[in-house]
């Protein structure tokens, strides 16, 4: 019984916490949705559930990653709540009974924000609304990291939201974007990034913005980019394949033929890892696993990497001092590799003595989520590292993101072929 009051105490509303819960319960006296735009690690998940107390719901949809589950539903059973809580992943929404919920909250609700066309997790979410008629929160640290386009389908199921006599996109682009044309393979095609500032003070009314800083996080980080050499023979397949686009094997083709295939295998190789034209994939240089285990030994570490055959190498050179569970991670000293992408988002890496990319992703999003996994109020320092091999396309990459720019198929094109 302690142990279990001891825990009611940790998590306890911070004060600014409380004061955004109450912020949140006067929009809703007039609207139906709120969106937390909240720093990752500022309590984003507690500050919902206590919302969700307050409004006197008695049924709540939370959607959210795979990796987050668990942890929403600890929360939730130590707040001891009025309501029913149903916690799932975006890709589990087809599963869900047709229930009339009372609230859904929709976690790194940013990934809705693909355009000019609804992602197939927008409109599921889109029906899920329209059925139920619930309030809605939406959290993000980042709800528009690439452009401001990115909030048109996070929002447009919601009833009365401030697009609402926008039938689709493109009548909201009319609208709400500087739309431009490009010429990608030699035709042309609307570039719709150029989302314009009122879109943002539309929304305004609706939105709750809250900074590490403002709640007192006091964390330095640090990034440091370490160098390493591959193998000359992974070094001259790289070369060869700019060169010829198709390298033979005995049993396995190689093929760059289009500048978007070869920008995915030079970084791939650039980390010793390539995937051939049959679906076969293997690791060519363990170069890069290698000296992260030797830079990082005795440490408890977590490693982001961006291809299956990266955590495959650090596999074979950790054994079992690593693993991809994050539970285990939490209550053991084994180091963790996670995925990029699937663990940028909802997850906490506090327990590790520093942050380190095997690989980098070309989404801005990726960089800016990502590196504050370790963060909170009480950590005073983030060391990152970035291991990248030497002449190889991550420093570029990385150029890029840190730019809050993703790394696309023109930056290769000017970096690395000169076209």
């Amino acid at each position: 019984m302690v142990g279990i009051l001891f825990l009611a105490q940790m998590i306890k509303y911070r004060d600014y916490q409380q004061s955004i819960i109450d912020k949140s319960v006067k929009i809703f006296n007039t609207s139906s949705f709120v969106y937390l735009a909240m720093e990752v690690r500022t309590g984003k998940t507690l500050t919902s559930l206590g919302i969700a107390d307050r409004l006197n719901v008695s049924t709540v949809l939370f959607i959210t990653k795979k990796k987050a589950i668990s942890s929403i539903i600890d929360d939730h059973n130590l707040l001891s709540p009025t309501y029913d809580l149903t916690v799932i992943n975006y890709e589990s929404i087809h599963k869900i009974p047709k229930n009339k919920w009372g609230l859904i909250v929709c976690d790194e609700s940013h990934s809705m924000g693909a355009f000019p066309k609804p992602s197939k997790r927008a409109k599921q979410v889109k029906e899920l609304i329209q059925y139920s008629k619930p309030y809605v929160i939406l959290l993000s640290g980042t709800p528009t990291p690439e452009s401001f386009s990115q909030m048109y389908h996070q929002v447009y199921g919601i009833p009365n939201n401030p697009f609402k006599n926008c039938k689709n996109f493109y009548a909201f682009s009319k609208l709400y974007v500087n739309v431009k044309q490009r010429k990608i393979n030699g035709m042309f095609i609307n570039d719709y990034t150029n989302g314009l500032q009122k879109i943002l003070d539309k929304i305004n009314p609706y939105v709750i913005n809250y900074t590490q800083k403002l709640a007192g996080f006091k964390t330095e980080t640090t990034e440091k980019i370490l160098y390493v050499d591959l193998k000359d023979s992974t070094n001259q397949i790289i070369k060869r394949l700019k060169k010829d686009r198709v390298i033979e094997g005995k049993t396995e083709v190689l093929l760059a033929d289009t500048p978007a295939k070869l920008m995915i295998k030079v970084h791939q190789l650039s980390s010793g890892t390539i995937k051939f034209e049959s679906g076969n994939s293997t690791i060519l240089d363990y170069t890069k696993a290698e000296f992260i285990y030797n830079k990082f030994n005795n440490k408890k570490i977590a490693v982001f990497y961006k291809f299956t055959q990266e955590f495959k190498a650090l596999k074979e050179i950790y054994k079992e001092q690593i693993t991809n569970d994050l539970e285990e991670f939490k209550t053991t000293d084994k180091c963790i590799a996670l995925q990029i992408v699937s663990g940028r988002e909802g997850i906490s890496l506090k327990e590790a003595d520093a942050l380190v990319y095997y690989n980098i992703d070309f989404s801005a999003t990726s960089y800016w989520q990502s590196r504050d996994r370790m963060t909170t109020k009480e950590r005073k320092f983030n060391n990152i590292y970035w291991i990248f091999s030497n002449g190889g396309i991550e420093q570029d990459i990385y150029k890029a993101v840190v730019k809050k720019k993703d790394y696309t198929l023109a930056h290769f094109k000017r970096d690395l072929l000169d076209l």
